[in-house]
């Protein structure tokens, strides 16, 4: 049986004007902070540490070197309520060498989603904050 190509069309021209009408909601732009909050686990001790971190700051917790380049977050009446930081990862050896193991974005809600995979630390996002307790590295 052959269809004639004007029915095949109707379908594809009927779903281009419902596209071109159809109003999606928009969506506000990501906040940027200044502060990024993580817990770290040390699986030796069993401690679970909360630490504060400027961004383009890098801290120490154990052997990992922890530097966020970015901590974003979303307005809350927006429907992907969702905080989101980039930030790399160094391990630093006995010799004093580093080596990078981690490089990317983390998600607050979806902790195991992008996580630092190491043997003695795990690291995750907690949130994005505007400001902390911890003066800034300048004023050290």
């Amino acid at each position: 049986m052959r269809i004639p190509f004007a029915n095949l069309a109707r379908p594809l021209l009927t779903a281009a004007v419902l596209t071109s009408t159809l109003q999606l909601p928009v969506q506000a732009q990501p906040i940027a902070n200044p502060v990024a909050t993580f817990a770290g686990l040390d699986k030796i001790t069993g401690r679970i540490t909360r630490f504060d971190v400027y961004i383009d700051e890098t801290v120490l917790f154990g052997a990992l070197e922890i530097t966020p380049r970015a901590c974003y977050e979303r307005p809350s009446n927006d429907t992907l309520q969702r905080t989101s930081a980039f930030l790399e990862v160094d391990q630093l050896s006995l010799d004093g060498t580093n080596e990078r193991i981690f490089t990317g974005w983390m998600f607050a809600d979806s902790p195991a989603l992008n996580a630092v995979d190491h043997a003695v630390y795990d690291v995750w996002l907690i949130e994005c904050k505007t400001a902390t307790s911890v003066p800034p590295p300048d004023q050290r």
